[in-house]
């Protein structure tokens, strides 16, 4: 009983933090109808400017450490990247009305990160002075990048099956119907009769990479990470970035909760499974991750704030470079479907229900 109410005074005083007041008056704006508008360009550059400095923060922290440390949490956020497409595709395909390419989309997009959360993640974490490894923010392109491929090729191989049988079908259909009309002794079947040669559709993964490493937010992240540990950016990090980075974090709050208002209604087009499975799969794949993360804990000393940051970006779903992708490499799923999940429900939820949830279960089970 004293951890369960431990660990309930810790999650109720994270509901109270800034970063989800924000988010919250954001929704509320936009609920009421208020013309209050941030321009598309001020969002980009607030993302940019966030993401470069987590990604200059993990490259110095890397220049410093010893790389060893990263591989099993690395190895951990892949395979949690990798599983959530996986859990998508064999329980939100198989609900009512859901198309099975809407599905796997949706836990691609589920699968990736988000740059937004993950640094409303870390700035909670420093609010609350729990300690993590700087570098624990590179774990983003291994969960991002085999969540996006995955998904891809999944979706890919579910189409070239579906267009095989719908050959077949086709070509059985035909042959039924002019099997028994035979003039001059010779059977009636014409040239589009016969299905189609199989081609062998493979998918190119290095297409898919090289379009997820391409995206603004993870090109941002990685920027930044090139620049911290192949240069000395220490002094224009601390005078510049870090006394930026709360105030810019609250803009775009602000934002993410009016745009999380306003995909509402887009999520009302499509079957209400979505929304069900967008308010429950940010916490699912969050203690996921924070399972392996517990593992990587006592195998290797990651730290209780490394473990909540890596809960944190698997329970965050991409909200700027992956729906591009999927568009580009899913063209027949529905983006209303799956960007409206994550949007409306899933973004909102990993943010004021993950980011307290993970800190102060990291607390309660680690301490720090």
């Amino acid at each position: 009983m004293d951890f369960i109410s431990d660990f309930l005074t810790k999650f109720v005083a994270q509901l109270q933090s800034p970063t989800l007041g924000f988010l919250i008056g954001g929704a509320v704006a936009a609920a009421v109808s208020s013309r209050l508008a941030i321009p598309d360009a001020i969002y980009k550059f607030i993302v940019f400017m966030l993401l470069i400095k987590v990604g200059l923060k993990g490259g110095i922290a890397i220049r410093e450490s010893n790389i060893t440390e990263i591989l099993l949490p690395a190895l951990f956020a892949v395979l949690t990247g990798i599983l959530i497409v996986f859990i998508a595709r064999h329980t939100l395909a198989k609900l009512p009305n859901i198309k099975v390419v809407d599905a796997i989309a949706t836990g691609g997009l589920f699968g990736a990160v988000s740059g937004s959360t993950l640094a409303a993640g870390l700035a909670v974490l420093d609010a609350q002075g729990m300690e993590y490894e700087a570098w624990s923010a590179a774990l983003y392109p291994f969960m991002d990048i085999p969540a996006l491929v995955t998904a891809i090729v999944l979706a890919s191989i579910y189409t070239s099956k579906q267009k095989k049988l719908a050959a077949e079908n086709e070509y059985r259909s035909k042959q039924e119907f002019y099997g028994e009309q035979k003039e001059y002794g010779q059977q009636r079947i014409t040239a589009s009769g016969y299905p189609h040669e199989e081609q062998n559709h493979r998918v190119e993964i290095w297409p898919i990479i090289k379009d997820s490493l391409q995206g603004s937010a993870l090109s941002a992240l990685l920027l930044g990470l090139a620049l911290g540990l192949l240069t000395r950016p220490e002094s224009v990090y601390e005078s510049f970035y870090e006394p930026l980075f709360r105030g810019l974090l609250s803009i775009l709050m602000i934002v993410m909760g009016m745009e999380a208002t306003a995909r509402i209604n887009e999520l009302r087009k499509v079957a209400q499974w979505y929304a069900v499975y967008a308010f429950i799969a940010p916490l699912i794949h969050g203690f996921i991750a924070f399972g392996f993360g517990m593992i990587a804990h006592y195998a290797t000393g990651f730290s209780a704030g490394g473990v909540v940051i890596l809960a944190i970006i698997a329970a965050s779903s991409s909200d700027i470079s992956g729906p591009p992708t999927l568009r580009g490499g899913i063209p027949s799923a529905n983006p209303s479907a799956y960007i409206g999940a994550s949007t409306a429900v899933g973004t909102p939820v990993a943010i004021a229900l993950g980011i307290p949830l993970f800190i102060g279960l990291g607390q309660a089970v680690m301490g720090g």
